[in-house]
C-alpha cells in the first residue's frame, strides 16, 4: 500500500461522521470515457498503467461491437479502464459503482486494489469502492470475461453470449448511513382481503452504517401518488452499532381507494425513504410500485385485480442490430413500447433477467412482465465448454457450486425487480431438460430448491417453471412450481392439457420471416384447433418471439420476431397491431422510381449524452411524389458535424447484400453522443436526392468541433470462428407434431431419446403423420428413423419453413428403421413422414444429424 493511500484512508476515517453535509446522496452516470482493450493484459489494473493505446469508448459496450447477427463471437477477456476526480468531501461519503450487467465475470480494481468482482451475467451488482479511493484522480479497472464456466448458469442456450459491460453504470455517492442496493421491499397485504379499495403499506427497509460510529437513527417513510401528494406516512427509530447492517420494516396507515395498477390503468405510486440521524438527514431513497394483486387458478387461468385477465405475450431477447447486447435505456424502453403499440400486454422476458430500464417501462407502460432466471439449455451436443453444452453440470464436481451460482442470480433478480407492479410471476428457468438424461435428477433438485427460494424471498408472487414441455412421464418438470408454461407443441401434448397447475403458452410461433415477410399471424402450433383464442384453464400466451435476434443457431434461427433486428417491423406485427387494437395497416411500399432518401429521427431535441440514451434514424427510398418504394439501393449515414457515434463508428452504409442491411427501401440504426451538441447526419445514395437532420444532445461537456476527439472508425467484419461447425444430432427433445396418437403413446416419446418409448397413431388414422421440428436451421447431412411395426408407404419430405416441402426417395432401410443421406448436405429445420393407414406403426426415435446452418433459409 502505497503513502498516499494510507495517509487518505486515515484522513476518511478521522472526519467520517454517520451525517455529511452537501448533497444527501449523488447518483450520476458513469458511462462516458472508458479504454477498452480486447484482450488480457498483465497489470492493466495498476494507476501507472498507460492505456493511451486503447479505444476509446462509451458504455454500454460490448466486445462484439459492431454486431449484426453473426452465430460467433468472440470468447475471451476485456479490460475496461476510466479516470475520474473525486474532493476532499467526496472522502467523507461512502463511495460506490453500480453496475447493471456485465456478461458474465467481472473484477474491478480501484487505484490498483481488488475492491470487488461479480459472476452472472444478466443481474446487477454494487462495489463500495470507498476504502481505496483518494483525493484528486483516480483510476478503475474493470476485467471482464465470457469464458464458458461449467458451475456458471446459463451453460448453454440460443442467442449470443458475447462479453462486456453491456448495461449502464453509475456513480453512487451518499452517507456512511444509508439504505443499501436496491433495499427497499414495499408490498400492500390488504388490498385483496380489501376487494382493492384500501390497503396499508408495508415497507422492509435495509439500512447499512459503514461508519465508525453508533448511529441514533429515524426511519420516515412517506406514500406519494402520481401528482406528488402524500397518501400515507410511517416512522421508526433505532440505534445502529458502527459498521453494521439492519432490516426496519413500517407499516402505514390504510390508504383509501387507491388507483389500481393495471395494463389499462398504470398508475404508479412512489414510496420515499429519508433516514434521520436526530434533525439531520442522512440520506434518501425512493421506488416507484403499484397497488394490485394477482391470483392463479389452475381452472380459470390468471386474475388480475379480482378479474379474469387472458394475456397476449411476446418473447423479447435484449440485443440489437449494431450495438448487440449493449443497448441503452432509451432502446430498452422502445422495444417495450413497440410491442405495447402492437396491442400486446405481456411480455416475457426470455431467457435472463433484463435491465432495470426495460422492467421500469412495462410499468409505465401497463405490459405484465414475466422475469425469468438465467437457467436453461438448448439442443445440440451436450459437450462441456460450448453454449449448448448440458443445462445441468454432468460432473458431479461442479453441481454444488453450479446450483448456488444458480440461486445467487435467482436471488439478485427477486432483489432488483421485486418492486416493479408489472412483474407478475418468477420464472425460474427455460427447457433445462436439455441436458444429460442422467442429470434430469439434479434438474428437478434445483428447481424445487428455487421455488422454495422464491417463496422465502417473496410470498407474494408465485414461482413459475418456463419451458416446462418436456420430458414426459415420471420425469416431467411442469409440476414443481405454482405455474408452468409450455413452449411449442407444449400447448398440444396431451399431459400438459388442463394440467394440475396454473398454465400459460410461455412459447408459440416461431415463422422464419425476412422483413417485410407476410401478413399473418404466426399461431405455430396454436392455430391447429384454434387454441389461440384461449382455454379457461389457460392463463395467456406469448409469441415466439417480438424481435430478431443474434443466435448461435445462426440466421435462420434468429429470424423468427415480428420485428428485425433493426427494430422495423414486418408485416405480421401490423397483423396482431390489427388484431388486438383494430388499427389498419398502412399502405405498403411498391415498384417505384427511387428519387431521394429521406432520414427521419425518433427524436430531435433534448437526447442525453450520457449512455443511457440515443435516438433511432430511419432512412426510406421514396419516388418523386414521396411514396415509399421498395427499391433497395445502397445507403449511408454519416454525421456531418457534431458529435455522436453509430455502431461503426461515424457513418455506417447499408446494403441489400450485406449484414447491414436495407429491405424493402427501408433501413435504420440507432445513434448515440456522449458530449453536448447538434448533430447533423446526413442520409446519401447513388443518383438520389440527400436529406438530413439535425440532433440536439444534452447532459454532457460541449463537442468542440476540430478539438473534442471522435470515435475512430469500426468496420464491420463478421466474426467466423469456424465453417460449418461441429456435427450435432437434433431430435431429443425438440417438438414433435403427429396426426393422431393412442393414449400412451403421444407425439413426444418419439423423441425422447429413450430407444423402448414410441408414437402410435390411433386405428382408423386415414393419413398417419409425425413432424420432427429441429427449432433451428441445419444443415442436415443424414436423417435417421427408429420404427417398427406394420409399416408401408413411408415417405419422407423436408422443409426449412413447413410450408415447402421435398421429398426423398432415397431413404433406405435399415436394421432397426429407415436412413436417409443426404450429399451435399440440405439446409432444413422439419422432417416429416407420412405412412399408409396401418394398426401398428411405431416410431422409437427421429434424428437429424447435421451442423448449423451457416446461411438463413429461403
Amino acid at each position: 500500500m502505497s503513502m498516499r493511500w494510507r495517509f487518505f484512508v486515515a484522513f476518511q476515517l478521522l472526519f467520517f461522521s454517520t451525517c455529511m453535509a452537501g448533497p444527501i446522496r449523488t447518483e450520476e452516470p458513469f458511462n462516458r470515457e472508458w479504454r477498452f482493450l480486447l484482450g488480457d493484459a498483465s497489470g492493466a489494473e495498476l494507476d501507472g498503467y498507460n492505456d493511451s493505446a486503447w479505444q476509446r469508448v462509451g458504455l454500454p459496450h460490448t466486445f462484439s461491437l459492431p454486431y449484426f447477427g453473426s452465430k460467433d463471437f468472440y470468447t475471451g477477456y476485456g479490460w475496461y479502464r476510466k479516470r475520474f476526480a473525486l474532493t476532499r468531501k467526496d472522502l467523507k461519503r461512502n463511495v460506490s459503482i453500480e453496475f447493471d450487467g456485465v456478461f458474465q465475470q467481472a473484477e474491478v480494481f480501484v487505484n490498483g486494489h481488488r475492491a470487488g468482482g461479480h459472476v452472472g451475467g444478466y443481474t446487477g451488482f454494487t462495489i463500495d469502492i470507498t476504502p481505496y479511493i483518494i483525493f484528486g484522480d483516480n483510476v478503475i479497472a474493470v476485467r471482464v470475461n465470457n469464458l464458458w464456466q461449467p458451475t456458471v448458469a446459463p451453460r448453454g442456450g440460443e442467442h449470443t453470449f458475447s462479453g462486456g459491460i453491456y448495461r449502464g453504470v453509475r456513480l453512487v455517492k451518499k452517507s456512511p448511513v444509508h439504505v443499501a442496493w436496491n433495499g427497499l421491499f414495499v408490498t400492500t397485504p390488504d388490498l385483496e382481503q380489501n376487494g382493492g379499495k384500501s390497503s396499508a403499506v408495508n415497507v422492509t427497509v435495509e439500512l447499512v452504517n459503514t461508519s465508525a460510529s453508533l448511529a441514533d437513527m429515524r426511519v420516515v417513510v412517506a406514500v406519494e401518488d402520481s401528482i406528488g401528494r402524500i397518501v400515507a406516512e410511517a416512522g421508526s427509530t433505532r440505534k445502529m452499532a458502527a459498521r453494521s447492517a439492519d432490516i426496519v420494516t413500517l407499516t402505514t396507515p390504510q390508504v383509501e381507494s387507491p388507483m389500481l395498477w393495471s395494463p389499462q390503468t398504470p398508475d404508479l405510486y412512489r414510496l420515499k425513504v429519508r433516514l434521520y440521524d436526530g434533525k439531520k438527514l442522512c440520506d434518501e431513497a425512493s421506488v416507484d410500485f403499484g397497488f394490485r394483486w394477482f391470483r392463479w387458478d389452475k381452472d380459470h387461468g390468471f386474475f388480475l385485480n379480482g378479474s379474469r385477465y387472458f394475456f397476449h405475450g411476446a418473447n423479447v431477447h435484449q440485443d440489437h442490430a449494431g450495438w448487440g447486447d449493449a443497448v441503452t435505456e432509451e432502446a430498452a424502453r422502445r422495444d417495450v413500447r413497440m410491442i405495447r403499440e402492437a396491442g400486446f400486454d405481456m411480455i416475457r422476458g426470455s431467457h435472463y433477467p433484463h435491465s432495470p430500464a426495460f422492467v421500469d417501462e412495462c410499468d409505465r407502460q401497463g405490459i405484465l412482465f414475466w422475469s425469468e432466471a438465467p437457467f436453461w439449455g438448448t439442443a445440440g451436443e451436450k459437450r462441456d465448454g460450448s453454449w449448448t453444452a448440458g443445462a445441468y453440470p454432468g460432473k458431479p464436481e461442479h453441481e454444488a457450486a453450479f446450483e448456488e451460482n444458480a440461486l445467487q442470480q435467482l436471488e439478485e433478480m427477486i432483489r432488483i425487480h421485486r418492486n416493479h407492479p408489472s412483474v407478475f410471476v418468477w420464472s425460474m428457468c427455460n427447457e433445462p431438460f436439455f441436458t444429460e438424461g442422467h442429470t434430469l435428477k439434479g434438474v428437478h433438485r434445483l428447481l424445487a430448491r428455487m421455488v422454495e427460494r422464491t417463496h422465502q424471498l417473496d410470498p407474494t408472487r408465485k414461482a413459475a417453471i418456463g419451458g416446462a414441455q418436456r420430458p414426459l412421464g415420471q420425469d416431467r418438470i411442469d409440476l414443481i412450481g405454482d405455474v408452468a408454461g409450455y413452449n411449442g407443441d407444449g400447448a398440444n401434448i396431451a399431459d400438459f392439457q388442463h394440467p394440475d397447475v396454473p398454465n400459460v403458452v410461455s412459447e408459440y410461433g416461431s415463422t422464419f420471416a425476412d422483413r417485410p415477410g407476410r401478413y399473418i399471424p404466426g399461431w405455430g402450433d396454436l392455430g391447429r384447433d384454434e387454441g389461440w383464442r384461449g382455454r379457461e384453464w389457460r392463463a395467456g400466451q406469448a409469441i415466439w418471439c417480438g424481435f430478431d435476434h443474434g443466435s448461435i443457431f445462426g440466421e435462420a434461427m434468429g429470424k423468427l420476431g415480428i420485428v428485425d433486428y433493426f427494430r422495423i417491423p414486418k408485416r405480421s406485427w401490423y397483423w396482431y397491431r390489427n388484431e388486438y387494437r383494430h388499427i389498419v395497416p398502412p399502405q405498403w411500399p411498391a415498384e417505384g422510381t427511387p428519387a431521394r432518401v429521406v432520414v427521419t429521427a425518433t427524436r430531435t431535441d433534448g437526447v442525453r449524452a450520457d449512455g443511457t440514451d440515443d435516438v433511432q434514424l430511419t432512412v426510406t427510398i421514396v419516388d418523386a411524389a414521396g411514396r415509399h418504394v421498395t427499391d433497395s439501393p445502397d445507403v449511408t449515414l454519416r454525421i456531418v458535424s457534431g458529435p455522436g457515434e453509430f455502431p461503426t463508428g461515424r457513418s455506417i452504409t447499408f446494403s441489400s447484400k450485406s449484414d447491414i442491411r436495407i429491405l424493402d427501401g427501408q433501413a435504420a440504426m440507432t445513434l448515440r453522443a456522449y458530449e453536448s451538441g447538434i448533430t447533423v447526419v446526413e442520409a446519401v445514395s447513388d443518383g438520389l436526392q440527400p436529406s438530413t437532420v439535425s440532433i440536439r444532445f444534452t447532459d454532457a461537456p460541449a463537442y468542440k468541433e476540430g478539438r473534442t476527439p471522435v470515435v475512430d472508425a469500426r468496420p464491420y467484419v463478421r466474426y467466423v470462428v469456424q465453417t460449418g461447425g461441429n456435427m450435432q444430432k437434433f431430435g431429443q427433445d425438440n417438438p414433435v407434431f403427429v396426426s393422431t396418437s393412442v393414449s400412451g403413446h403421444a407425439a413426444g416419446l418419439a423423441a425422447d431419446g429413450k430407444g423402448d418409448t414410441y408414437w402410435q397413431p390411433l386405428s382408423g388414422d386415414a393419413r398417419p403423420m409425425i413432424t420432427l421440428d429441429t427449432e433451428r436451421g441445419v444443415r442436415a447431412a443424414e436423417i435417421r428413423v427408429k420404427a417398427g411395426g406394420d409399416i408401408r408407404d413411408l415417405r419422407m419430405e423436408l422443409s426449412d419453413d413447413n410450408e415447402r416441402w421435398t421429398l426423398y426417395d432415397n431413404v433406405e432401410t435399415t436394421a432397426g428403421g429407415y436412413r436417409l443421406k443426404l450429399s451435399p448436405a440440405v439446409n432444413m429445420r422439419y422432417v416429416r413422414l407420412t405412412f399408409a393407414p396401418s394398426d401398428d406403426i411405431r416410431v422409437y426415435e427421429m434424428e437429424v444429424r447435421g451442423r448449423i446452418a451457416t446461411d438463413s433459409a429461403k
